[in-house]
């Protein structure tokens, strides 16, 4: 009897042994990234980051060794400028980035395209390589989509639309866009979450954060590199969050709505869930379209009315530039609510002449003292008042505590030298002093804040744009009259200082 009973609480002991572990292996993944959560989920399931793991380390040596080989053959060619072969060298490295994140999925997509707006850590050759990923996203089936959007709605789709596109018209890598028309007629954009995407996207950020731990014992570092990838989490979990960019949209446009160059279209709450979006439909040209008519090579010489439309787009294209310097400016120095992505591919030129905005996944705000230095800072780069630069960077904790901020000085002066002025403006390329600074940045280990990368980085890309289309386009003479406008009606201490600065 009392072996038996002894068999009896053994017997017990395992049933509710695989009982507990039937119940985390049916626990859901959690819906905010909780790090110990994930951590526990994925602890029960080391399968799938096993296979995962696999696939990063085969795509990432298949990347090295293909770096490797072009580097043997660039040291096989006869000499060449070695700057060249530098800046060529970067881009190409940057290709293959490029490449291998594309194949890894939208996790590692995501990360190449944040990394794009980050020439000050990246350098600016890569930089422009990984921004290609934002044109190159293949889109996933419309039946699976239209099964989500049915799903998030909880009804059929011709309850609320009376068409949707068959085709995406755009995809991204987190969704994809259909246009469509409700019931009562209003022209709108469908914005669909990709399948099982938060699955993926945890479980890439989980591996990253099982790396950085191994990388802290091997390094034997005291601060835990963990939390980087506990903040990449927090930050794309959110975004797969339909409603948070519906809200992002709705703070966009309630911000910018009173200035008549700039159009936000309009949120449908009511079509709004966390993996579908519902708003206004943008109607307007992109600046690729714009671009592609005017370098067209097809027209026929004679032809007037071709021409014509080249003149015309043109025109389009750099009055489009031209209010999108504006509306950085707008967003940087008067609301403090900025497009955290701001590539071309998310602005339009509507048929009013307007300047519009698309995707709302991610905002940044400024604090107003940052506002005020960063307009010190254009300033002063178009004086070329490096010392006074410095200044202002580091009221933004751009340069780091016990900087050598003379030698900082001397570098930029080295660097740029004497610039030339005409009629009162700068005669040089944003690009170019961009450039300068970003490799300034990266020597000294500088701390560029998100709003100073996503101001430059926009303003580098519009006048990339108009360059293309008139070699003659500068950015300071687009970016000047508003900067000086703000410093004479604005009566504060902060800007008084400033136009004393310019005055002097």
């Amino acid at each position: 009897m009392d072996l038996m009973m002894a068999d009896l609480k053994a017997l017990e002991a395992y049933v509710s042994y695989f009982y507990y572990q039937s119940k985390k292996w049916s626990k859901p993944l959690p819906e905010a990234y909780d790090a110990e959560e994930v951590a526990d989920y994925f602890s029960h399931r080391p399968h799938v980051v096993a296979l995962r793991l696999l696939e990063v380390f085969s795509s990432f040596a298949s990347a090295a060794i293909r770096i490797r080989m072009a580097g043997l053959k660039k040291s096989l060619r006869p000499g060449s400028s070695k700057d060249i072969d530098e800046n060529l060298s970067q881009y190409n490295f940057g290709m293959v980035l490029k490449e291998t994140m594309l194949s890894l999925g939208p996790t590692f997509i995501k990360v190449g395209q944040s990394l794009s707006t980050r020439p000050d850590i990246i350098g600016p050759e890569i930089s422009k390589a990984l921004s290609e990923l934002h044109d190159q996203i293949p889109p996933f089936p419309r039946p699976l989509a239209m099964k989500i959007i049915e799903e998030e709605l909880d009804s059929p789709i011709g309850s609320f639309f009376s068409y949707i596109s068959e085709e995406p018209v755009a995809a991204a890598s987190f969704g994809q866009v259909y246009r469509g028309c409700t019931l009562n007629g209003s022209d709108v954009a469908v914005k669909v979450q990709r399948p099982n995407l938060r699955h993926v996207v945890v479980r890439d950020v989980y591996i990253l954060r099982l790396g950085l731990g191994l990388l802290q014992k091997i390094a034997k570092r005291k601060s835990d590199p963990r939390l980087y990838a506990d903040e990449l989490g927090k930050g794309l979990v959110g975004e797969l969050d339909y409603t948070l960019e519906a809200a992002n949209a709705s703070q966009f446009l309630d911000a910018h709505s009173h200035f008549s160059f700039m159009q936000v279209p309009k949120v449908f709450q009511h079509l709004t869930r966390k993996r579908a979006l519902t708003m206004e439909w943008m109607a307007g040209e992109s600046s690729t379209d714009l671009l592609s008519i005017t370098k067209s090579s097809s027209i026929k010489h004679g032809s007037k009315y071709l021409e014509r439309q080249k003149v015309d787009a043109k025109r389009r294209l750099l009055d489009l530039v031209n209010k999108g310097v504006e509306a950085s400016l707008t967003q940087l120095l008067e609301t403090g609510i900025l497009h955290a992505d701001p590539h071309p591919g998310n602005l339009r030129y509507t048929a009013s002449g307007r300047i519009g905005f698309l995707d709302f996944g991610l905002l940044c705000r400024l604090e107003k003292k940052h506002q005020f230095a960063m307009l010190a800072s254009i300033v002063h780069i178009v004086n070329g008042d490096w010392s006074s630069l410095l200044q202002a960077l580091t009221e933004m904790d751009v340069v780091r505590p016990g900087t050598n901020i003379r030698r900082v000085t001397m570098d930029l002066e080295d660097a740029l030298g004497e610039v030339e002025l005409k009629d009162g403006i700068p005669d040089i390329k944003f690009s170019r002093v961009l450039g300068k600074i970003w490799s300034v940045a990266l020597k000294y280990h500088f701390r560029m804040p998100p709003y100073y990368t996503l101001v430059l980085r926009s303003l580098a890309s519009l006048e990339g744009l108009a360059v293309a289309a008139d070699p003659s386009f500068k950015t300071f003479e687009a970016a000047y009259p508003f900067v000086v406008r703000k410093l004479l009606t604005e009566n504060s201490a902060e800007t008084r200082k400033i136009l004393h600065s310019v005055v002097v």
